[in-house]
């Protein structure tokens, strides 16, 4: 629990200050309400509210007649409950436990976002103090099974900019970009399935699929997209039900689709039967427009999904799936059965009003600017220590790179994280296991020095 700036939070603060020090504990009484405020020197009312916020958090107990108790279920905090899980196995969720986990004060490369001052935080601040103001059903009723009809008219009217003729009606809102892939999986695959993937792919396409008992497949991936002669050969040897892939942007690469290999792919799976699931999340990273599965295909056997994870909030959890009107109802009915009803009101309407706002493409064009000016950095500083940079990207904060003299990098991360620094070894991405010598960075989270004195000393320890 973070610290907080109010009177009542500092109330708060300085009594879980005492359990953790052992000065109150299980079972012992607090100081009663005026007691309490004369020793702290704020008002009966800030302890008032300060011992029903612990209440309601469960770190102590009101007993009414007597007073306020410690509550049995606080314990102190151990070093070792806090710190990252140095001994789990790298696996595809590693990476993502260790970054959600982390302290404050973790150095996080290996992480998939943007540090929080990067953020366009006022804008996201207008916008809540925005929906303080509205009717009572966005803050309170469920919501639109398909999701806030605001912003599935914006993000309908994008499509339409890029030449994608989509109507709101084939939007459909979700909790997350995750939760769209999961509800797209949910759909279309059954235990036993198989799935193509790139490799190396995003880390938790793998997790999600393993979750859902599918047979993954990996196909090599080139500068220019995946390997076509190895996409073929898969198809006609493996018979996959579905292709997840990125194209604008590739995680973790950095690479971008060519127009050629877009619609050599294409031809190849419509004579396959291919579904594909185009993940857009990193499109406003591009400088500009980079070729489109979902356009050139018009949602026919495509899907496209994203978030606004990367620029707006990884905190206001938003997603959508864009896909044919027929797939679209069935999605319905089935997020409406498995979640009750989509994306929340509440997110929804703040990442419509944060998109709306006149400052957020002024803040979209900066953080390109700022990220281009962190990958040449980062680029040159790893360089240095003899990491080479795999293709050099059009946008976006992901480096692909392959450690000098074909060092581990899970045995580098291991080394890294008892130092305190969370980096993505190149396994997690690789289906087939061939990426060992390999580590994505993400150069948003490279800014302090001590990222570079870490690495080198994990690069050359033996």
């Amino acid at each position: 629990m973070g610290r907080t700036a109010s009177r009542t939070g500092e109330v708060m603060d300085a009594i879980r200050d005492r359990i953790a020090g052992r000065t109150l504990t299980q079972g012992d009484r607090l100081p009663s309400i005026r007691a309490m405020a004369g020793m702290l020197g704020v008002s009966p009312s800030t302890v008032v509210e300060a011992y029903d916020r612990l209440v309601a958090q469960g770190a102590i107990l009101s007993r009414p007649g007597s007073g306020f108790y410690v509550s049995a279920g606080v314990a102190t905090p151990q070093v070792n409950d806090l710190s990252p899980q140095a001994d789990r196995d790298i696996d595809p969720l590693w990476v993502s436990r260790q970054s959600l986990d982390a302290a404050l004060e973790t150095l996080k490369p290996g992480c998939g976002w943007l540090p929080p001052e990067w953020m366009p935080n006022a804008i996201l601040r207008r916008a809540i103090r925005g929906l303080a103001r509205a009717d009572d059903a966005v803050l309170a009723d469920y919501g639109n099974s398909r999701g806030l009809r605001d912003l599935r008219q914006l993000l309908a009217r994008r499509c339409t900019g890029e030449g994608l003729d989509v109507a709101p009606e084939q939007v459909l809102l979700t909790t997350s970009g995750t939760q769209a892939i999961d509800l797209i999986c949910r759909f279309l695959l059954k235990p036993g399935d198989t799935v193509l993937v790139d490799d190396p792919c995003y880390f938790n396409f793998r997790a999600l699929l393993r979750a859902h008992q599918v047979r993954t497949v990996g196909v090599p991936y080139t500068p220019t997209g995946p390997d076509l002669a190895r996409f073929g050969e898969a198809l006609s040897q493996e018979r996959p039900r579905l292709y997840i892939t990125n194209s604008a942007i590739h995680n973790p690469t950095g690479a971008t689709l060519s127009a050629q290999t877009a619609h050599k792919l294409l031809t190849l799976a419509s004579a396959h039967g291919l579904i594909i699931v185009e993940d857009d999340i990193f499109a406003e990273f591009e400088p500009e427009l980079s070729p489109r599965l979902a356009i050139l295909d018009g949602l026919v056997n495509v899907i496209r999904i994203g978030s606004f994870s990367k620029t707006l909030s990884a905190s206001v959890r938003c997603g959508y799936i864009a896909a044919r009107p027929d797939w679209i109802e069935a999605m319905v009915d089935l997020q409406v059965a498995t979640h009750f009803g989509g994306a929340s009101p509440v997110a929804g309407r703040l990442v419509f009003d944060s998109l709306m706002d006149s400052g957020y493409r002024r803040h979209v064009e900066a953080l390109r600017r700022r990220l281009s000016d962190a990958r040449r950095d980062a680029g040159a500083r790893l360089a240095d220590l003899g990491v080479q940079t795999w293709v050099t990207p059009r946008g976006g904060f992901y480096l692909w790179t392959q450690l000098p003299d074909d060092r581990d990098a899970s045995d580098v991360a291991k080394r890294a994280l008892a130092e305190g620094m969370i980096l993505a070894p190149g396994n997690v991405f690789s289906v087939a296991q061939k990426a060992s010598s390999f580590m994505r960075f993400n150069v948003g989270q490279m800014r302090d020095p001590r990222t570079y004195a870490v690495l080198a000393r994990a690069l050359t320890a033996r």
